[in-house]
């Protein structure tokens, strides 16, 4: 089982290397599931091996017993031949085959135990690591998105510090607002000019007719004062 300790520890080594060195979240997410399938596919090859053990170890069983069955088929047919002294160098083949027998067997159970923990474990390594791919594009969507945020609070920042476009636009919004009512004042004076022209023609016009008619009425005066033959 020490093989896939060392291989956490050589993934959480990379991760946290990785990790402190990340720039782009996305090349660093990709470089890491690359290595978790190299480590993997390394782990796949152990297993494979220890599997292979088993299954050798599983034959030597299988030959062991077929040997002292076979030995033991040999001391019979001696027993029937009358041959005992043969019958029991038979026996004593027989049963050292049994005792190899027992000790294949216990060798390949301990075996047979490992390689399925070593299955279990590379099983949740790969259910790891596929459980990693399919994160992988959620945290680089939310990592793009985040960088995204980051670049207009940037602009924002750096707009909100630079003032000097912003008191630009005042000070032109408070020119227009002054050109505006420079244009009205002189609008307005040019009425109240045209007005005072008008009224004083008015008053000019009445004055001329005031005095006309006091010069008439002067003149018919002084004719009746004047004899008839006159």
């Amino acid at each position: 089982m020490g093989i896939f300790s060392r291989l956490r520890t050589l993934i959480s080594s990379n991760v946290n290397d990785l990790i402190s060195k990340a720039e782009k979240p996305e090349k660093m997410l990709n470089q890491l599931i690359l290595d978790m399938q190299g480590q993997l596919l390394e782990s796949k090859r152990a297993v494979a091996l220890a599997i292979a053990d088993e299954k050798k170890l599983e034959r030597e069983v299988q030959n062991q017993e077929k040997q002292a069955q076979d030995w033991e088929k040999k001391a019979m047919l001696a027993v029937r031949a009358g041959k005992d002294d043969l019958a029991r160098e038979a026996l004593l083949r027989k049963q050292e085959y049994d005792q190899a027998h027992l000790e294949y067997q216990k060798q390949w159970e301990s075996q047979k135990t490992s390689v399925e923990g070593l299955k279990e474990s590379l099983r949740e390594l790969q259910n790891k690591i596929e459980e990693a791919q399919r994160k992988k594009n959620l945290l680089i969507a939310r990592a793009k998105r985040a960088e995204a945020q980051q670049k207009i609070q940037n602009t924002i920042s750096s707009v909100s510090k630079n003032r000097s476009s912003f008191d630009a636009f005042d000070r032109m919004a408070q020119k227009v607002d002054q050109m505006e009512a420079q244009a009205e004042a002189a609008k307005e004076l040019e009425d109240l000019s045209s007005n005072a022209s008008l009224e004083k023609r008015f008053v000019e016009l009445e004055k001329s007719d005031s005095s006309s008619d006091l010069l008439l009425e002067e003149l018919k005066k002084k004719m009746k004062a004047l004899p008839d033959n006159s």
